[in-house]
């Protein structure tokens, strides 16, 4: 194996030292990491630390991470989510084990807005955890669900993986946003599903029971209290509109190729969710700069992490490819020789394995590419290549030891991790996985 391939090893092994064994942060292991790598360029370690710094600060999904994580904070803030619950709540309530469904598909709702599995997790638990508990759903299943449903934060597209992956060096050339979008959202449906799968599962087991009536409000009702908050979905319809499709070339045509490029889905997204959830939310936004100063200050140690994560998972991922990451890995998986279904799951579970101890970001940042471009020369299609590695990457949020949605949601439920840790690599991780193997020859259906 080449020095790269060790680098890469070296990485994910002290990642996984310094936030599992040491349990310190992700983000201080990812900063460590970066270090370490370095420090296999020798001689050129301050030139490597140099390019990966600038990379990572010259990405535009750095800034749409942080903008989703505090997006995800106003939403639950200022009760936007709380009424989307409701809404669910009036037309799946009734179902015995309702509260498990809401907590699904409600997951999958606000995946699609905030794409981040811990503020998946910690803004649907919230919620839903303790209504769960209220209807006879015990607290280690009720964290188990939650945390396993923190992948549809990154899986449901345009998420940060999704970005990416897209602008990669070895994926830009072969595939295209308006392809791989709708391919996304299919792969993503079959996720969903298997995870409504397994609360009928859960449902079915434990003998849970309906919500008590007086529980659920009517639909009119709770959609005449709720609607607008369904309103905040446009700040993803109106970018990709305007940025995809024949519309997307309506666009174009009538502002002009140089104009058009100018519109960045990564950055508009954010930026009209912040400030639809600001209008949507506002009677209930702080009053006054001390307010404000309360309000901004009460998010800043959700950045600790994922801003050290983002930065540093970019930064790592740029010094590798610039020691011959991609090359070398290539070398080792190509040498195998395998067919398009063998690869398949071979690069699914590399993805996992992975993903496990690095966020879906990291993960893609730092393989996405090099797993790619694997299946590509395996003779997989290329938009099924992609949906293999970003449903892989998926099961971070459920991936134990190092998954944070794992102790997001533990803690509201006020269990203990280790009880959610074989249910979660049963129910969600092999399953998910093997969601992505399928997909890469073609045996899921996926349109490509």
């Amino acid at each position: 194996m080449g020095l790269a391939v060790w680098a890469l090893i070296a990485y994910i092994g002290t990642i996984v030292v310094w936030s599992v064994a040491l349990r310190r942060g992700i983000g201080e292991g990812m900063v460590v990491g970066f270090l370490v790598v370095c420090a296999f360029g020798g001689t050129r370690f301050l030139e490597l630390l140099v390019v990966g710094l600038q990379d990572a600060f010259n990405e535009e999904i750095v800034f749409a991470a942080l903008a989703f994580t505090f997006i995800g904070f106003l939403l639950a803030s200022t009760g936007v989510i709380d009424r989307q619950v409701e809404i669910l709540n009036s037309l799946l309530g009734r179902l015995p084990g309702g509260a498990g469904y809401v907590a699904t598909v409600g997951s999958a709702l606000f995946g699609s807005v905030a794409h981040s599995g811990s503020a998946n997790a910690a803004t649907l638990g919230t919620v839903t955890i303790p209504w769960m508990k209220r209807s006879q759903w015990p607290a280690p299943v009720a964290a188990t669900v939650v945390a396993g449903n923190a992948g549809n934060g990154t899986v449901i597209p345009p998420s940060a993986s999704f970005f990416i992956l897209i602008g990669t060096a070895t994926v830009a050339p072969l595939v295209t946003v308006g392809e791989l979008l709708p391919a996304m959202f299919v792969a993503a449906a079959w996720c969903v599903l298997w995870r409504l799968v397994v609360i009928a599962y859960f449902v079915r087991r434990h003998r849970i029971q309906r919500v008590p009536a007086s529980d659920i409000s009517p639909f009119r009702q709770s959609f005449r209290h709720g609607w607008t908050s369904l309103l905040v979905f446009l700040g993803i319809l109106v970018p990709v509109f305007v940025t995809l499709g024949p519309t997307g070339a309506f666009v174009t045509d009538a502002l002009g190729e140089d104009a058009a490029d100018t519109i960045s889905i990564v950055v508009w997204i954010p930026v009209l969710l912040g400030l639809l959830a600001l209008l949507l939310g506002r009677k209930k936004l702080p009053k006054g700069v001390r307010g404000w100063y309360d309000f901004v200050a009460e998010t800043a140690p959700r950045y600790r992490d994922i801003g050290a994560t983002l930065v540093f998972a970019f930064a790592g991922g740029a010094v590798l490819t610039e020691l011959g990451l991609a090359d070398q890995l290539a070398a080792v998986l190509n040498g195998l020789d395998a067919s398009p279904v063998v690869m398949s799951v071979i690069v699914a579970v590399m993805v996992v394995l992975v993903a496990g101890p690095l966020s879906s970001t990291a993960t893609i940042a730092t393989i996405g590419g090099i797993g790619f471009s694997v299946l590509v020369v395996a003779g997989v299609d290329p938009v099924l290549a992609a949906c293999v590695v970003l449903v892989a990457a998926s099961t971070e949020g459920a991936s134990p030891p190092g998954a944070s949605a794992i102790y997001i949601a533990t803690g509201i439920a006020g269990v203990n991790p280790v009880k959610t840790f074989v249910p979660l690599v049963v129910l969600y991780v092999v399953p998910i996985l093997l969601i992505a193997a399928l997909i890469g020859p073609g045996w899921l259906p996926v349109p490509h």
